[in-house]
Parts: C-alpha cells; sequence; structure tokens
C-alpha cells in the first residue's frame, strides 16, 4: 500500500481544515517545499496536493506553488481542486504533476471525464467525496442524492482507474477511517481505492492496509506527530493481503526499487528462526511473479532466466513478508522454508564460518 502525505493549500498556506469547513482553517507547515523535502526524506514516493480555492471557485488558485513541488521535490505528485476542464488537466500535466483529481466533475460532467481518461489513463483520478454516503462537490459545500457507490460504478464504466475516497465527517477528526464504508467501495468496484479523511495513527494505516487498499492519504496525523510518517511507509512495503488490481498498479508500486539497477540483490531470512538463508537476484518481473504467488521468484544471472525456489528439489519458500532497505535498493525476504535452503542440503548457504568474534 503507498502512503500519500497530503498538503492542503489556501491563499497560499499550508493548511488543515476540519469535515470540509474552510472557517476552521490553520496554518500547518510554513513552506510547501520544504514539507515535501521532508516527506521524500522519510521514504514517501507520492504526495496529494488539493487546492482548496481552486476547489470552491472551479480554477485553480495556487498552480504556480503546486508546480513548483511537482518539479523540484522529487516526489509524484497528485493533484485535486478546481480541475474541470482539459485546459486544467493539460496544465498539471505539463508541468510534472503525476496525477490529476476530478472531483465535482465526476457528478456534473462525466462526459469529461470519459475524454480526460481516454487521453491520460492512470494519470486520472476521481475524488469522490461523501457525507452521510451521498457524494459531495464544489469543495464540499454541496451535497447531492448521488450515493457514492453508484458514482464509484459510474466512473469505473468510463474507465477510471483510481478512485480517492474521502468521508468528510472524518476528515481532519484523527478519529479513524471509515473502514465498513471503504471496505464496501473497494469490493464493489475493480479501480484501485486511496483511503482518505480520519487516519491518526499507525494503527489505522494497518487497518487500510489489511483492507487491501492501494494507498491512504494522511494529513493532520502527520503534521501532528500522531502518525510517524517513516513508520507507515516501511510498515506499508510488505506484500499485500490482496493483490493490486491491476498490473499497472503493481508497476507503479515497483518503478521506486528499480531506478538504481535492473537486478535488485534479496537476502531470504527464515520467519520463525531468524536465520539468513541465501542471497539471490530479482528482476521486475521475478518480483511481480514472487508478490503475484506468494513464493519466491528469482533470477539467474548466470543462466539469464527467471527460476522459483523449490520447483524440482520441493523446498519451496512461502512468503511472509518482503522489506525494502533505506535505500530501496536491497530487499529482505522473510519465508517459511521448506526442507534446506541450500541446494548442498543445508539448511543455510551461509555455512563456511571465517571467523569467530571473541
Amino acid at each position: 500500500m503507498i502512503i500519500l502525505p497530503a498538503i492542503d493549500l489556501h491563499e497560499g498556506q499550508c493548511v488543515r481544515l476540519r469535515q470540509g469547513d474552510y472557517a476552521t482553517a490553520h496554518i500547518v507547515a510554513e513552506s510547501a517545499l520544504d514539507t515535501a523535502g521532508d516527506f521524500r526524506r522519510q521514504g514517501a514516493c507520492w504526495m496529494h496536493m488539493v487546492d482548496l480555492d481552486g476547489a470552491k471557485s472551479g480554477k485553480p488558485q495556487n498552480a504556480s506553488l503546486i508546480f513548483d513541488v511537482a518539479q523540484k521535490s522529487g516526489l509524484h505528485v497528485e493533484v485535486g481542486g478546481g480541475i474541470r476542464d482539459m485546459a486544467t488537466v493539460e496544465l498539471y500535466l505539463e508541468h510534472s504533476v503525476s496525477r490529476v483529481i476530478l472531483g465535482s466533475a465526476a457528478l456534473r460532467d462525466p462526459g469529461f471525464v470519459k475524454e480526460a481518461v481516454g487521453k491520460y489513463g492512470k494519470k486520472i483520478a476521481v475524488g469522490i467525496d461523501a457525507l452521510g454516503g451521498k457524494a459531495a462537490a464544489q469543495g464540499w459545500t454541496e451535497k447531492s442524492q448521488t450515493d457514492y457507490i453508484d458514482l464509484a460504478k459510474q466512473m469505473e464504466a468510463l474507465g477510471v482507474e483510481f478512485i480517492i475516497c474521502t468521508d468528510i465527517q472524518q476528515d481532519g477528526m484523527l478519529a479513524g477511517p471509515n473502514l465498513e464504508m471503504l471496505d464496501k467501495l473497494n469490493r464493489a468496484v475493480s479501480c484501485n481505492i486511496i483511503a482518505s479523511g480520519g487516519v491518526s495513527c499507525l494503527g489505522d494505516i494497518q487497518s487500510l492496509y489489511d483492507l487491501g487498499l492501494y494507498g491512504a492519504i494522511a494529513g493532520k496525523a502527520v503534521y501532528t506527530g500522531a502518525l510517524d510518517l517513516e513508520e507507515a511507509v516501511i510498515a506499508c512495503q510488505r506484500i499485500s493481503p490482496r493483490p493490486p488490481k491491476t498490473h499497472r498498479v503493481m508497476e507503479d508500486e515497483l518503478g521506486r526499487y528499480f531506478q538504481k539497477a535492473e537486478l535488485l540483490p534479496a537476502i531470504v531470512q527464515e520467519e520463525g528462526t531468524g536465520d539468513v538463508l541465501m542471497l539471490a537476484y530479482m528482476n521486475r518481473e521475478s518480483l511481480e511473479k514472487t508478490l503475484k504467488t506468494g513464493y519466491t521468484w528469482f533470477y539467474s544471472r548466470s543462466r539469464q532466466a527467471l527460476w522459483k525456489k523449490g520447483e524440482t528439489s520441493g523446498h519451496i519458500q512461502l512468503v511472509r513478508a518482503i522489506y525494502a532497505d533505506c535505500d530501496d535498493d536491497t530487499l529482505l525476504i522473510q519465508v517459511e522454508q521448506t526442507g534446506p535452503a541450500c541446494h548442498t542440503g543445508r539448511h543455510s548457504c551461509f555455512y563456511k564460518e571465517l571467523r569467530r568474534g571473541r
């Protein structure tokens, strides 16, 4: 699951609201760019930004600041608020924004959503903000009579791959996300769901992770210190209990690990004992197969081919967790090992002792 720390912009300032009420806006950070840099240092790869003024006015109001963050932060940035025509979509995408979020347009102009998705595909997301199960629009100032799941199904039919779902009653309250609402939505559509609103602690992140969601947005909890962003990112760098809904999503999640090289060293550790069993290498395809099947697959540098551990010997490795190191260039794979891990018949490949300390 991907964690997206959030920055909401109001009159050029980084703010947070309670339940979407603009009267509750209070400044939470001095500089959007500096804050984005902090997010990156804590391990985030994506960031969620909202132009609150744009959401109310229907056109961008803080675009130059958003461009600056998208171009200089080193993060993938998704942006929502006031994006209601193709010219605005193109404006953001031309200035290094990775994904734009269509909100009110989903209710009022589904033709525009279809056009945007048809042209830009996964660079388009739809934001569904719900109050009492009904979708809201115009910066949350107007409530419709459209059920949030019905709207999601309409968006799915238009080809939308990403939906950001916010329970307005939970937003900014640090009272926990609406898990029932999110689970129903995730089960109702094939779209990849990003949860927004109410995240208060690491436990909430774990609960969202257990639902098999694609991502979770964290705002107020990060600023107050109730949620340690680095811990949240680390907690979500494991095998999801449910596989990604589309291959494209898996590509998005795995891309960060292959920016430096095509092969990653993978340290295999027995979960029950903590013993280091072996070292092998993974390319993108073998990592994908490992994630999809739940058993270890590697890449042989000598044969230049994929291989599944235990395919001939029966000494398979059932994957329990996968972690990345601080630089995202080495993997630790915790497994349940069947039989010996080494081809010599030994439990571990690391049996040749060179030196022992006093």
